[in-house]
């Protein structure tokens, strides 16, 4: 088994380098550069939540660590929020059969949300797990804890905000914790696509986990179009829809990002702080 997990682990790692070097590892570093999001001397928590995402993420930061254009360390936290046995034994094995050498610790977020009648559970799950991953981080040292969101959850994030929040808002590349002094979020997949994930999943025949909670514990084997029914589902089939009309429509969201003028804005936050173009007309 030994044998044929480093064999494994050799085909992956030669995809990244080769096949897909110019998709993912390009991309990858080009986000730790623009968004300055790795220094000397960091020790960041590579967040693995056993999905295709964050997978990927543990073995792009393995492959910049062989670069070692400077010190810095890296630690592979898993947490089980109350997994059920075969989810929890498909991360590991994935982990073992990749080379990832993930520490893994528990909590209760599972059974805390089952508990919730109202609202979103989807919500509290990840400000809950947000949480846990910061503190069990800081425990260990890092001052960093990596997310494995890619660029179509950006671009889904600031859809669903217009379209559903009436703001405009989207998924930062790195934040400051405000309730963990000292530490801070990166998102080093930030300009890495989804399909180009998915393409390397397949190409490499990797089965991840997927959603894992109680309100859907059968979605390890949901397909990648998907049956399930969410707002980030809707936003994914909408934007896939507005591309057959304008094949430029992703980067576009994207670069709205980009792009803000705000002499075009009737008003705009800042620190908490509304403004307004009545302020100084």
């Amino acid at each position: 088994m030994e044998e044929k997990n480093n064999e494994k682990q050799l085909e992956v790692e030669l995809s990244i380098r080769k096949k897909f070097h110019k998709q993912l590892f390009t991309p990858f570093a080009r986000a730790l550069n623009e968004y300055e999001l790795l220094s000397p001397g960091d020790k960041v928590a590579v967040c693995i939540s056993g999905g295709k995402d964050s997978m990927l993420m543990a073995k792009l930061f393995q492959e910049l660590k062989k670069h070692d254009k400077f010190e810095f360390e890296l630690v592979f936290l898993v947490m089980d929020p109350g997994y059920l046995d075969e989810n929890r034994r498909l991360i590991k094995s994935n982990a073992a059969m990749l080379g990832i050498p993930i520490t893994i610790f528990e909590s209760d977020i599972f059974n805390v949300v089952d508990t919730v009648i109202e609202g979103s559970p989807c919500y509290l799950c990840a400000r809950m797990r947000r949480g846990f991953l910061y503190s069990k981080a800081k425990e260990l040292g890092c001052n960093k804890i990596a997310l494995g969101h890619h660029y179509d959850d950006v671009i889904e994030t600031i859809m669903m905000s217009i379209m559903y929040s009436g703001q405009f808002q989207t998924m930062m590349p790195k934040l400051h914790s405000t309730n963990f002094e000292g530490m801070e979020l990166i998102r080093p997949m930030y300009l890495i696509r989804e399909s180009d994930i998915i393409n390397w999943r397949d190409y490499n025949g990797l089965r991840f986990l997927q959603c894992a909670c109680h309100f859907t514990e059968t979605c390890s084997t949901i397909n990648e179009d998907g049956s399930s029914n969410s707002k980030r589902l809707e936003t994914k089939q909408l934007i896939a829809s507005l591309k057959q009309v304008n094949p430029f429509i992703e980067s576009n969201i994207f670069r709205s990002a980009e792009n803000i003028n705000l002499n075009t804005v009737i008003s705009y936050k800042k620190d908490g702080i509304k403004h307004r173009f009545t302020d100084d007309y």
